[in-house]
């Protein structure tokens, strides 16, 4: 080694070395932290309504006769039902006993909402768009045979934009996918939902995540605003009573 070199070294301010060797020890352990799902603090459930039955329409013709009737109906789907809502968000620094350094309350929300039946954690780090097949066990599972509103028939789509789920690029038009309606009416613009998979690879156990993607305070389905609407199955038994019950996670960016 060169002399000068040696000298420089040797003069190097000892607690200037010590400083530099802490800050490479502490940018190799420091976790980095993304945008994560997590349960929300809260939910406040502010409404809970179906339709009504209509009543019988009386039809009234002379013994003798054949009367030829056209009858129209739309029937309460009991196999589905639907989340919509707002967000109110904020990001904070806090420790692991939830006390917080600070934080900054949202002007605008984005990110995703997401649903499952699953009572464990989800795999994150394993998430992917659902396919048919997963579609298809699905249907099983909850009983769902009707071919006209079953889960391959309902997310027969694959429009979307993409979006991040963490650090998981979902890329655009890859999912099954539907759009909610906006004001009674079928759209193709906002209120995107998408089915995921938490599964190692799609032979694998996994649960489905049905997934929309947050707007900010646009006009749904009744032409009130929201920040989103999902729908999600129900058990499709003719004989089911009772209600199964998803768990939400939420994921703000």
């Amino acid at each position: 080694m060169d002399l000068n070199k040696k000298i420089k070294l040797k003069n190097f301010p000892l607690n200037l070395i010590v400083l530099i060797a802490s800050l490479i020890v502490i940018l190799l352990t420091t976790s980095f932290v993304v945008a994560e799902q997590t349960g929300p603090d809260s939910i406040n459930i502010t409404g809970n309504e179906t339709k009504l039955a209509l009543p019988g329409v009386e039809v009234n013709i002379s013994g003798g006769y054949i009367s030829s009737l056209n009858i129209t109906a739309s029937i309460q789907n009991p196999r589905w039902k639907a989340f919509v809502g707002w967000v109110f968000g904020l990001f904070t620094l806090d420790n692991s006993n939830g006390s917080t350094i600070y934080d900054w309350q949202l002007a605008t929300i984005s990110g995703n909402v997401y649903a499952t039946r699953n009572d464990t954690l989800v795999q994150w780090d394993q998430i992917k768009c659902a396919n048919s097949d997963i579609l298809e066990s699905e249907n099983i599972i909850l009983n769902h045979s009707n071919p006209n509103d079953n889960l391959t028939a309902t997310f027969s789509g694959n429009t979307h934009d993409d979006f991040y789920v963490g650090t998981t690029h979902i890329l655009s038009d890859s999912c099954p996918s539907l759009y909610t309606y906006i004001n009674d009416t079928s759209q193709n613009e906002s209120f995107q939902e998408v089915v995921l998979f938490d599964g190692v690879d799609y032979l694998s156990p996994g649960n489905l995540i049905y997934t929309t993607i947050l707007e900010d305070s646009i006009e749904g389905y009744d032409g009130n605003k929201y920040d989103f609407q999902m729908i999600v199955p129900e058990r499709g038994n003719s004989d089911w009573e009772g209600a199964t019950a998803y768990y939400l996670y939420i994921e703000l960016v």
